[in-house]
């Protein structure tokens, strides 16, 4: 059972999309500090903000895992036992076995504790430049494939993308919080001032929505003006995918299938 000092914990990390892992005792074999249920809270700095899992005896093999965990956006169950236990299954400390991470339990009380430990992400963030029909569009579908919205355009213009979770003035953004992902669909007279600012950034995903000759074109105005071409090699033009759209609400679509591939399988084109 989650404690109401737990629970609100996790609410307030939620609430302010800071990374997080909540560890849980799910088995317990002979003594041990903590009992199955017990969970906590870990920050990516080792900090328990909430809960408590035991002592020294399974704290650092937790931490660890949460670090990793928090690394990588992947969950780990880790066994914590005796040294006798292991050498008798022929476990080494720190060995990964069957998708169970083993370590050693080294207190008196030689007990053995399971423990799960599930990282919370901050939703990825698409940053959406400009204010045209596809940038409305991608403003108010993103949030439904998972994405947490931010806006950038001149603040006049603000009113067209209330739907965003965030809007800022102009093109340059705040630090990140987590990934983020970049789409400059100003289609007109900011796109030389959006995509300077969009290749400035180091995000995973980097397009452009208008034609392959525009993208060129200004992808020689970015190197006249000074712009390393290793930047601009991370730029997608044209944005999405090929699946022949033509309306706006087509070409956002095709947007977002490319970002989420990207996301969960780290590519920019379709699987073969």
């Amino acid at each position: 059972m989650i404690e109401p000092d737990l629970f609100a914990k996790v609410y307030d990390l939620q609430e302010a999309e800071t990374p997080f892992v909540l560890a849980t005792v799910v088995r317990t074999v002979s003594v041990t500090a903590a009992k199955a249920g017990a969970k906590a809270v870990i920050l990516a700095d080792g900090t328990v903000a909430a809960g408590w899992i035991g002592g020294g005896c399974a704290r650092g093999a937790t931490l660890k895992a949460a670090q990793d965990s928090l690394a990588d956006g992947q969950p780990r169950l880790i066994s914590v036992q005796p040294d006798d236990q292991m050498e008798e299954q022929g476990l080494l400390n720190g060995e990964t076995r069957d998708g169970v991470r083993y370590a050693h339990n080294h207190c008196p009380s030689r007990g053995t504790m399971d423990i799960f430990v599930d990282p919370v992400l901050p939703r990825p963030e698409l940053l959406v430049m400009g204010t045209s029909p596809v940038a409305r569009v991608l403003v108010a579908l993103a949030g439904e494939f998972g994405f947490r919205v931010m806006a950038a355009a001149p603040a006049a213009a603000h009113g067209q993308l209330s739907l965003a979770d965030r809007l800022i003035d102009g093109f340059v953004p705040p630090p990140a919080n987590g990934l983020r992902y970049v789409v400059v669909a100003t289609q007109g007279a900011d796109d030389f001032a959006a995509l300077s600012a969009a290749v400035a950034l180091d995000v995973p995903y980097i397009a452009f929505v208008g034609s392959r000759r525009k993208a060129e074109s200004l992808r020689g105005d970015l190197l006249d003006a000074g712009v390393p071409a290793a930047r601009l090699a991370a730029l997608k033009a044209p944005a999405g995918f090929d699946l022949g759209a033509v309306t706006p609400e087509e070409i956002a679509l095709s947007i977002l299938a490319e970002a989420v591939a990207v996301r969960r399988r780290g590519i920019a084109s379709p699987a073969p």
